[in-house]
């Protein structure tokens, strides 16, 4: 039998080991603060098409890391005049959202023309002071068969 200071002791360290995800389910008002501004920013920008109501969350610089989308505020506005004209009903659905300081990632459902299966997309956003000052995103085709049987998404 364990000594009871000894177990108290045992299951403080356990709890000090304990793996990150532990330590990151409470978001200091500044991260949620940020989730908020990309989640808003996404909306505005991408299900809504208005770039300058989603401009308002950018910072004083826009650093695109997607190869194909240009830097700058003007760069977002083209990519949202591209998905006015060639993609009118594309809506993208965030099933998940997760924030570590300055940094939110987004797991997101999009599709361009209703009726197809999409993309499967990460998205990072690099914030500084509350605004998005960079940009990141993974996308994958959604394919028409699965060598298993989950989803690409979380479900709810």
């Amino acid at each position: 039998m364990i000594p009871k200071t000894l177990a108290s002791l045992l299951a403080a360290l356990a709890f000090v080991a304990a793996p990150a995800v532990a330590w990151s389910q409470a978001h200091t008002p500044q991260e949620e603060a940020n989730r908020q501004a990309v989640l808003a920013f996404y909306e505005k920008g991408l299900n809504q098409k208005d770039a300058d109501a989603a401009l308002q969350y950018v910072g004083n610089r826009y650093v695109q890391h997607d190869p194909g989308a240009p830097d700058g505020p003007e760069g977002f506005r083209k990519f949202v005049a591209f998905l006015k004209e060639k993609a009118p009903q594309s809506h993208s659905d965030i099933t998940a959202s997760f924030v570590d300081g300055d940094y939110v990632i987004l797991h997101v459902h999009s599709v361009r023309e209703p009726g197809t299966r999409g993309n499967a997309i990460v998205d990072i956003f690099k914030l500084e002071n509350g605004k998005i000052v960079e940009h990141w995103d993974v996308v994958q085709p959604i394919p028409e068969t699965s060598a298993n049987d989950n989803t690409m998404f979380e479900k709810r």
